[in-house]
């Protein structure tokens, strides 16, 4: 075989190979419905495309914590409306306890009746928040937080955790725990600043009162007056805690908006760096096809040429 022919056989081969990879490469993209199936294809595109997957995925995380954070925050504002609701009911009876008519066995059946608001107190703040924890544990706990003293006098109530709350894993700021010293160990006076009484004792302070025995005009009126302030007080923060997580449940529908907005904006940019033109490739394969195919035809006619001077 002549150095010319040998030349050209080889370039022959190389042009096939090249045409082949072209079109397996066609295929490919075609069959993926991607321009960029692998690194080597587009490397800025794929870089694009991969910092674009990492963006979706701490959406999708946020997005998770955030569904977490509303759940807990639902669980917590439905808790504090039931205790606003057994708060005011407590001080309505306080405010019946008043009637200087009223003997000792009716003062009584209404001191019982905020045992029974205490309890239901207790059990409120104690409420869990479906994912194994506790909404008002703080900083976390796996046993409830709030526990009766049963070894003082009279009974108190003691918050076992540590204070403030569990921050979701994301890059917006939510809330999965409520701070349950602040909330139920504390009080608001007229003035909105926390001052130092809490549910419990408030309750237990005015159940004493009413079950002091044939008490004067004076000390009745002292023991409504006295358990009306605390439980404004206990009231007042209570309200201010239910309000702050309304907040946060309303705030929690822009974070939402905003992660489906990043969302949608990273899905574009990775769609557009990597994406295929349909069109534009079916065309493209189509030519390559056709420059297969006449390369395979320069192929057969140097393979017979060589042939024949082989032959020669």
């Amino acid at each position: 075989m002549r150095v010319t022919t040998a030349y050209a056989y080889n370039q022959a081969i190389t042009n096939l190979q090249d045409r082949q990879q072209e079109l397996n490469r066609s295929q490919t993209q075609l069959t993926s419905g991607k321009r960029v199936n692998a690194a080597s294809d587009d490397p800025t595109a794929a870089a694009r495309a991969e910092r674009a997957l990492s963006s979706i995925a701490r959406n999708d995380t946020d997005k998770r914590a955030l569904d977490a954070s509303r759940n807990a925050m639902g669980i917590a504002e439905s808790a504090l409306g039931d205790a606003v609701d057994l708060l005011q009911t407590a001080r309505e009876t306080m405010v019946a306890a008043g009637n200087g008519s009223y003997s000792d066995g009716e003062r009584e059946a209404l001191a019982k009746k905020l045992v029974e608001i205490r309890k239901q107190m207790l059990s409120i703040a104690n409420r869990p928040d479906g994912s194994g924890g506790y909404v008002f544990g703080g900083q976390g706990l796996s046993t409830t937080p709030f526990t009766e003293v049963s070894n003082t006098t009279p009974n108190t109530v003691q918050f076992n955790g540590q204070r403030g709350s569990i921050q979701a894993s994301s890059s917006e700021q939510v809330s999965l725990t409520i701070d349950g010293q602040r909330t139920w160990m504390q009080g608001r006076d007229e003035t909105g600043a926390l001052v130092d009484v809490n549910v419990f004792d408030a309750l237990t302070d005015a159940i004493d009162g009413l079950r002091q025995s044939n008490p004067s005009a004076t000390d009745l009126r002292a023991t409504v007056n006295n358990g009306l302030k605390d439980l404004d007080k206990v009231l007042g923060n209570m309200q201010s805690a239910r309000a702050e997580v309304g907040e946060a449940l309303n705030r929690m529908d822009g974070i939402e908006s905003r992660i489906g907005a990043l969302k949608l904006a990273a899905q574009s940019e990775k769609s557009n760096a990597e994406d295929l033109d349909m069109v534009e490739a079916i065309s493209r394969f189509q030519e390559q096809q056709t420059g297969y195919g006449a390369a395979l035809q320069t192929y057969a006619a140097v393979q017979k040429l060589s042939l024949f001077q082989y032959i020669g």
